[in-house]
C-alpha cells in the first residue's frame, strides 16, 4: 500500500534530517520533491497544489526554521496536513428503526460484489443482522457470485433474477422485515463506464428504497479515473461515503488521497486483500502514518485481538513460562498469524520496520515461507511435533517428501526451533519467574 509514495517521502525526510537547521530554500526544495512524489502517486494535481501550499505556509514560519529539530517539525506538519486531506473518519449510519438500506454503487470490476460480502461480515461482527440483495442483473454470474458469498459467510441473500432491479429491491426490504434483518446491503449493477442507463436505474432504486447510505465502491488502482467516477456518481446520486478497494495491490494509492478532497465525501472503509475479512474501518490518522512509514500499531493490535483466541493465548503464555512450548503450539500460533493477513502488511504496521525490511534478503517476507513451514510441521506425526529430538535423518527425509520441501529446510526449521527453546529456558530460569517471549518463525 502506497509503497512508491512512502519510499519517496522517506528519502525526502532523510535528506532533511541530515541538514540540521533549515532555511526557507531547504524547505522549498523538499516540498518540490514531495510535490513530484504525490503527482507520481496519481494524486489529483489540484489536491497536490493545495496540499503543498498549506504545508509551505506552516513550514516556513518560525515554528519550524527556529526550532531545535526543524526536520521533525516539517514531518509533523506533513503528517497533520495528510490527516486533514483525508478528512474525518467516516462511519456507517445505522440509527433509526427498521432495516437500514445500504446501496453499493460503482463501475463493473471495482469489486462491488465481494465488498458487499465483506461489509456484511463486518457488520455482523458488530452485532448487526445483515441481508444481502442480488440487485446486479446486468453482469453474468453476479447473482450466483453473491449467493456463493452469502453461503460462505452464512448470511442470507435475496434474489429474483427475472425481476426489475427497483421492484426486486422493494421486495427485498419486505423480506428483510420478515427475517428481522437490521441492515440490507444492495449489490447494484455496474458498467465499464458511467452511462445514462446505469444512472437512471440507480436513481430509480434510490427513489424506491430511500437508502440511508449510498456507498461508492471504487478501485484505488484506477487512479485519476476513480476521482472522476466519484464526482459523477456523487452528482447524480448524492453519495454518503466511499469504500476503496484493492489498496493492497496499488503501489501508488493516489486515489485515496484525492477522492475525499475532490468530492467532500468521506472514505468509510478500505479493502486491503481478497479475503472476506480483508476490510478495515477507515482511520485518516492511521493511514497518514502508514504513508509516512510510521507504522500503524493500533490496527495491528486490533487485528491480533480479532484473530487470537484468549484461552489459547493464556495456555501459550504458561507453556512459554515453563519452557514446554513445542511445534504443535508453534503451528497453532502460525495459523493465527496467517488469519491476521499477509505478513508484509502486518510487519509494515510496526514503526520503523520498513527501513529494516530493506536489509532483508529477497523473499524473506513472502507468505509462501509460512506455507512451507506449515507444510513441514503438518507432515510430522503428533509425537514428532511434541518431541522434535526424535527426528533422525530418515524421518527428516519422510517429512520433506510429505511437505514438498528439501531435508535441509526441515533441518533449518528444527535447528532454529531448538535455539528458540534454549532461549526460552534461559529466560524462564530461576524458579520460572521470568516471562517468556513469543517464538517468531524462522526466515
Amino acid at each position: 500500500m502506497f509503497d512508491t509514495l512512502t519510499d519517496r517521502l522517506q528519502d525526502v525526510f532523510k535528506r532533511l534530517r541530515g541538514k540540521g537547521r533549515l532555511t526557507e530554500r531547504d524547505v522549498d526544495e523538499a516540498l518540490r520533491e514531495v510535490r513530484i512524489a504525490l503527482l507520481e502517486a496519481d494524486v489529483n494535481f489540484k489536491v497536490v497544489r493545495e496540499f503543498i501550499a498549506h504545508v509551505r505556509e506552516r513550514a516556513v514560519g518560525g515554528e519550524v526554521l527556529e526550532s531545535l529539530s526543524p526536520a521533525q517539525q516539517v514531518i509533523k506538519i506533513v503528517h497533520e496536513e495528510l490527516i486533514s486531506l483525508l478528512g474525518t473518519p467516516g462511519r456507517i449510519d445505522l440509527g433509526g428503526g427498521g432495516p437500514v438500506p445500504i446501496m453499493l454503487v460503482g463501475l463493473q470490476g471495482s469489486g462491488k460484489t465481494t465488498t458487499a460480502g465483506k461489509l456484511a461480515l463486518t457488520l455482523r461482527k458488530a452485532g448487526q443482522r445483515p441481508l444481502l440483495v442480488a440487485a446486479d442483473l446486468q453482469r453474468p454470474a453476479a447473482v450466483e457470485q453473491i449467493i456463493t458469498l452469502g453461503r460462505q459467510i452464512d448470511i442470507p441473500v435475496y434474489s429474483e433474477p427475472s425481476a426489475s432491479p427497483p421492484d426486486l429491491c422493494v421486495r427485498a426490504l419486505g423480506r428483510a422485515r420478515e427475517l428481522a434483518a437490521s441492515v440490507v446491503i444492495f449489490d447494484t449493477a455496474g458498467r465499464l463506464h458511467v452511462d445514462e442507463a446505469l444512472m437512471a436505474e440507480l436513481e430509480a432504486i434510490k427513489a424506491r428504497i430511500s437508502p440511508r447510505e449510498i456507498l461508492l465502491v471504487a478501485d484505488a488502482m484506477t487512479g485519476q479515473d476513480a476521482v472522476r467516477v466519484a464526482e459523477e456518481f456523487h452528482r447524480r446520486l448524492g453519495l454518503t461515503g466511499i469504500i476503496l478497494t484493492k489498496l493492497d495491490g496499488d503501489a501508488r494509492g493516489g486515489a485515496a488521497l484525492s477522492m475525499r478532497a475532490v468530492t467532500g465525501v468521506p472514505i468509510k472503509y478500505i479493502c486491503v486483500g481478497e479475503k472476506l475479512d480483508a476490510i478495515e474501518t477507515f482511520h485518516p490518522d492511521r493511514l497518514a502514518s502508514r504513508i509516512l512509514g510510521m507504522g500503524d500499531v493500533l490496527s495491528l493490535i486490533e487485528k491480533a485481538q480479532e484473530s487470537f483466541d484468549q484461552k489459547q493465548a493464556a495456555a501459550l503464555e504458561r507453556k512459554l513460562r515453563t519452557a514446554t512450548f513445542d511445534l504443535e503450539d508453534f503451528l497453532k500460533q502460525l495459523q493465527q498469524i496467517k488469519r491476521m493477513g499477509p505478513l508484509s502488511q502486518l510487519l509494515e504496521m510496526i514503526p520503523g520496520f520498513r527501513n529494516a525490511a530493506r536489509q532483508l534478503p529477497a523473499g524473506a517476507l513472502d507468505d509462501r515461507q509460512l506455507v512451507r513451514i506449515e507444510a513441514i510441521i503438518n507432515s510430522m506425526t503428533p509425537e514428532e511435533r511434541r518431541d522434535p529430538s526424535i527426528i533422525d535423518s530418515s524421518r527428516r527425509r519422510r517429512i520433506a517428501r510429505g511437505s514438498g520441501t528439501q531435508p535441509s529446510e526441515v533441518s533449518q526449521l528444527l535447528n532454529q526451533f531448538r535455539q528458540a527453546q534454549k532461549m526460552m529456558r534461559q529466560l524462564t530460569s530461576g524458579g520460572g519467574k521470568g516471562r517468556g517471549t513469543p517464538f517468531t518463525f524462522p526466515r
